[in-house]
This record gives C-alpha cells, sequence and structure tokens, in this order.
C-alpha cells in the first residue's frame, strides 16, 4: 500500500470538493429549469423575490409532479448509453492516429494513444445533415434532445457519478511497487487519503480498462475529447432546429454562435495530440473533476447560449456579425501565434522567427522564454484562449425573457411571435438573463486564473531560483498592464 503524498489542496480542500461535488449537478439542473422556453428566463417568479413562493415557482419552472424521481427516465438514459456505445465503436473501427504521450513520473515511459476524434465528429455530423436534408428541423435527433433535455443532462450527471466511483475503487488495484508491468500509477495530486477530496482530483493518474472487441481504452482522453464535445456540437444544432420549428426562420445570432463554438470544438479535435502536454493528462488524476467537467459541464453549459437563443432570436445584423467575428478573430490570433512561437522555440531554436529571441537557460537543461509573445505575460495565450471564447456569450446581448401567453397585453409588445402564438419579450428581464448566458464567461477566466497559478506553482517547483528571476523578466501573468 503506497503511502499518500503530502499534497497541498486545490478547489478548498475536501469542503470545497464536496461542494463542487453536489453543487455544480445542482446548479446546471437550476440553470435548465429556471431558464426555460414556457415562461422566462429567469422565470418572472425570481424577478419579485419579495413574493417568490414554491408552488408558483414549480408551476412556472415546469417542474414535474412525482418530484426528482421523474428528472430522468430509463428510456432516455438507455439512449444516451447508445450514444457513448457508437463513440466507443467509431473510435475503435476508424482510422485513428496512435502516438506516445510524455513519461510517467513514476514508470519513466510514455503510454500510447488512440486519436481519431475528429473523423468521428465528421461522421456522426455526417449522418445528422443527411437525417435534416430527409427530414428538416423534425429530425428525430433534434426534436429528441430538445424534448428530452432535462432528462438527457439528468443521464449524463447519473454516468459521471458511475463513472466517477468506478475509477476511484478501480485505483485502489494499482500496483505501486514501480515499475509495474501495466503501467499504472496515481497521481501526485490525488492520492492525499481524503476521500472525498481524492474522489473528486482522482486517484489514478490515467485509468484504462480492457474490454472485448474494443482492447485497452483510456478513460480520460476518451472522455475529454469525444462525447462530450461532440455533443456539444449536437446539442446546439438541436437549438437551431429548436428555433427553426419555433419561429419557422434562423436568427444570425445562434448560427454566429454555433458556428463559432463548432469551430472551436473540431479546431481541437483535429490537434487532440496537443492534449497530450496539458496538465489534465500528465498531472492531474481522473475523478469527478474531470470525469463531470467532460461529460455534463462542457456540453450542457456550454451550449446555453444556443438554448437561450432558440426562444428569444436576437438578429445581431452585419455590424454586430462584424464586431463578435472582430474579438474572436483577435482572440484566435493571440492563441494561435503565441503557441506558435512557443512551439517553434522548443522544437526549432535556429528558425529564423525565434533566433533572436531573448530566454533564460536552465540548469535542467530547458530554456525559459522571454521576449516575443511570451515576453508580454507568462501566459498570453491564456488571455488568446479567453477572448475568442467570449463571442459565445456576445450574441445573446443584454440577455432575459418573458414568454406571455396567446393573446397576452402588455405595455410593450416588442418582441418576437411564436408559431402557437405566444410572445416571447425582454421587458423586466431585460438583463438578468446574463447570469445564465454569461456565466461561461465569467467561469472560463475564473478556470485559466486557477490554472496559471497552478502552473506557476509547479514551475517554481520545478525551476526554483531560475523561475523567480524569470517573473522578474515578465512581471505580468496573463494580461499585460492588467493581471
Amino acid at each position: 500500500m503506497a503511502a499518500h503524498t503530502k499534497s497541498k489542496y486545490e478547489f478548498g480542500g475536501p469542503l470545497g470538493a464536496a461542494a463542487i461535488t453536489v453543487g455544480l449537478p445542482i446548479l446546471l439542473l437550476f440553470f435548465a429549469f429556471t431558464c426555460n422556453d414556457t415562461t422566462g428566463c429567469p422565470v418572472p417568479s425570481l424577478l419579485h423575490p419579495r413574493t417568490l413562493s414554491w408552488e408558483r415557482l414549480a408551476t412556472e419552472i415546469g417542474w414535474p409532479h412525482g418530484g426528482i424521481w421523474e428528472l430522468g427516465s430509463w428510456k432516455v438514459t438507455g439512449v444516451v448509453l447508445a450514444y457513448y456505445l457508437l463513440s466507443l465503436v467509431l473510435w475503435r473501427t476508424l482510422p485513428a492516429h496512435e502516438v506516445h504521450g510524455t513519461k510517467l513520473v513514476q514508470h519513466g515511459r510514455p503510454l500510447l494513444y488512440r486519436f481519431n476524434s475528429f473523423s468521428s465528429s465528421i461522421i456522426q455530423l455526417t449522418f445528422c445533415a443527411i437525417g435534416t436534408y430527409l427530414k428538416g428541423a423534425d429530425f428525430f435527433v433534434w426534436t429528441y434532445s430538445t424534448d428530452n433535455y432535462v432528462q438527457i443532462l439528468t443521464a449524463n450527471i447519473l454516468i459521471a457519478y458511475a463513472l466517477s466511483v468506478f475509477v476511484y475503487l478501480r485505483s485502489f488495484s494499482v500496483d505501486t511497487k514501480y515499475p509495474n508491468t501495466q503501467l499504472r500509477e496515481l497521481a501526485i495530486g490525488g492520492n492525499t487519503g481524503n476521500f472525498i477530496y481524492d474522489f473528486f482530483i482522482g486517484r489514478e493518474l490515467n485509468p484504462r480498462i480492457t474490454l472485448p472487441f474494443f482492447g485497452e481504452v483510456d478513460i480520460k482522453t476518451w472522455c475529454e475529447m469525444r462525447v462530450g464535445l461532440t455533443g456539444w456540437i449536437l446539442l446546439d444544432l438541436a437549438f437551431i432546429a429548436k428555433q427553426y420549428r419555433t419561429y419557422g426562420f434562423i436568427s444570425d445570432s445562434i448560427i454566429f454562435t454555433a458556428f463559432v463554438q463548432g469551430f472551436y470544438v473540431l479546431d481541437g479535435q483535429w490537434n487532440e495530440t496537443g492534449l497530450l502536454t496539458m496538465i489534465d493528462i500528465t498531472t492531474d488524476g481522473f475523478g469527478f473533476m474531470l470525469s463531470f467537467g467532460d461529460l455534463v459541464w462542457v456540453p450542457f453549459l456550454y451550449s446555453t447560449q444556443c438554448r437561450y437563443l432558440s426562444v428569444y432570436p436576437l438578429h445581431l445584423g452585419w455590424t454586430g456579425i462584424a464586431a463578435v467575428s472582430a474579438v474572436f478573430a483577435l482572440g484566435l490570433y493571440i492563441f494561435r501565434a503565441a503557441n506558435t512561437q512557443k512551439n517553434i522555440f522548443r522544437t526549432k531554436p535556429n528558425d529564423p522567427s525565434v533566433a533572436g529571441l531573448s530566454y533564460i537557460q536552465t540548469k535542467r537543461g530547458t530554456r525559459l522564454l522571454t521576449a516575443g509573445w511570451w515576453g508580454m505575460s507568462r501566459h498570453i495565450n491564456y488571455f488568446g484562449d479567453w477572448l475568442q471564447a467570449s463571442p459565445f456569450s456576445l450574441p445573446t446581448g443584454l440577455a432575459g425573457y418573458t414568454i406571455l401567453s396567446a393573446g397576452g397585453m402588455v405595455a410593450s409588445s416588442e418582441g418576437f411571435k411564436m408559431l402557437d402564438g405566444r410572445e416571447v419579450i425582454q421587458g423586466g428581464a431585460r438583463g438578468w438573463g446574463i447570469i445564465f448566458t454569461y456565466f461561461y464567461v465569467l467561469y472560463f477566466a475564473i478556470l485559466l486564473v486557477h490554472r496559471e497559478r497552478r502552473d506557476d506553482a509547479m514551475c517554481e517547483k520545478k525551476y526554483g531560483e531560475e523561475w523567480e528571476q524569470y517573473r522578474r523578466v515578465v512581471k505580468w501573468r496573463i494580461l499585460p498592464l492588467v493581471y
């Protein structure tokens, strides 16, 4: 039995881990119910908290009469599992790029990974394109996804919990006498001995399972690059179809949002081998944090903007599209240019584009770049990543809407008429919807700041005084002159 590692707690320690493990699923269900297509976003009762009552709120959010037991469905869960199985079949049968990752800490040897998430997504999207051509907005994938949204969300939450329990219990079978024949090892930060924290952060570094026909599956990378990311695109497209079924047209705002989000996903899947150098793979164990993040948080939180726009089809016009496109393009340029410069500096140091850049030579033999993009801040690429993601939310404007029943009278009828006679207006809800549609922007900023802090602590431990010198030269963490 391996001794527990003396690791500094993150995410608020066991208490914070418990709060996140319980709180995030509740938060997503809260978002699903209180920003809906029946009464509003947010629902009217939340705009008048002094008169708030459970009876009225339950009616507005469409709370099931059977309570929490009706949040899920065995049939829907079966369909979700079939989707997972399809992704696994495509992973096994489609041509794949096999590549070795970084060397394991304890074994000093790399693991072999199999990647083909991009082609897998293309196959699924092609199938949906054919279905849409034949059936239009009534294609069953689109209608099933929106009609059973809460049940699909619940199914993925339960799968994330079940997978987290499985990998946690299985981690105790790791042979800690390194090296072992299976190349299994525990994550440095996930073997603290505290059940709650280890369950959340993940005990085993790279859990793998061998299945009949499929062979050895790396659970972490499979979850990170496939079902959640592809599901994000599918949900966005389902909400586009829903908007068309509701209004008979498709707004430019939802097209733009789905496009940039789809590009973000497919670009990441096309370059998925880059995942192997990220802290998620090299350092973090696989526990509830990554399981829930990959399977639930990404597809359901990140598609919130398209879900909102499917009900309130804001029109941006060419000026609005140009503005948000410029923000996206600038962020993408900074992100790509910074990462490309660092990659060239590492692999082709004599390349003319980096040959004259200043750096700090470390005792470990590596070089810390202190010029170019990396002379502006230690993680200028994080700023680019955040900037290119902000247009996910910007097309929703000053979000918020209220849905009026057919024939309802209001002081201002400015809004959109649904095909069923109802009307959606902003009214007093204007601005309050940003709690839902801009939550991603705030969350992503916090995530990147936290990730930079973790990286800074690891580099300080790795380089010591040389990292202190680097900090003095490159003072800013992410955004020059700001942070």
